[in-house]
């Protein structure tokens, strides 16, 4: 597990922002584990969650873009796991380009919360569930509503 050095996420004064959740429906075990961990950040923020389930990762920008123009920060969730195809690279990379290029056209944070992983072992030991090592849904969204806090007070 790789997480040496990652800071533990403290909940962040974001009372009053609100914070847009997109998730994929694959893998619904993990997928709705880093939703539940994902609002309860929100929550221990004081920010206001609002959830959209989408069909699978690919679908995760478009969505995610729209909630950008209307929300104080987004955070994506899902999880793609490796299979014996090229596929799993095209969906990650696309997913991870397309959220950047959101957060900074949009000018609006986007915690990236999509797993992806070589087994369904590591994407369990990343979601929140009990055992597991990491809460990867509350780690993006702290960071994203930390970064949404930043930037309103940075904004002249």
């Amino acid at each position: 597990m790789s997480g040496v050095g990652r800071p533990e996420p403290a909940p962040v004064e974001a009372d009053g922002l609100t914070v847009g959740i997109v998730a994929a429906r694959w893998h619904e075990k993990i997928t709705d584990q880093l939703v539940a961990r994902a609002v309860q950040a929100a929550k221990d923020c004081g920010a206001t969650p609002v959830v959209v389930r989408v069909a699978g990762s690919l679908e995760i920008p478009v969505i995610a873009q729209a909630l950008a123009r209307r929300h104080d920060a987004v955070v994506a969730l899902g999880a793609v796991i490796r299979g014996k195809t090229a596929h799993f690279d095209y969906v990650c990379d696309s997913v991870t380009a397309g959220l950047t290029r959101i957060a900074l056209d949009e000018s609006t944070p986007v915690g990236n919360g999509v797993l992806t992983c070589d087994s369904l072992h590591q994407a369990i030991d990343r979601s929140g569930l009990p055992g597991s090592h990491e809460d990867k849904g509350y780690e993006a969204t702290v960071a994203a509503l930390e970064t949404a806090v930043l930037l309103r007070a940075l904004t002249p």
